[in-house]
């Protein structure tokens, strides 16, 4: 379970990056990009500091 979470919060926190990352480019909307990239790696971070505590004990 542990490998599995950390795969997932992984592939999460990347996503959030490349989110930010994209909310500087041209002709995209910027405050919703750069707003969901930082909501996706708040919720990769609280999964394994939140959720996964109360999971396996």
């Amino acid at each position: 379970m542990k490998i599995t979470a950390f795969v997932i919060t992984l592939g999460l926190f990347v996503f959030g990056i490349i989110l930010m990352g994209y909310a500087f480019e041209p002709n995209m909307p910027h405050g919703i990009l750069f707003f969901s990239g930082i909501a996706v790696i708040a919720i990769s971070l609280a999964i394994p500091f939140h959720v996964l505590k109360r999971i396996e004990g």
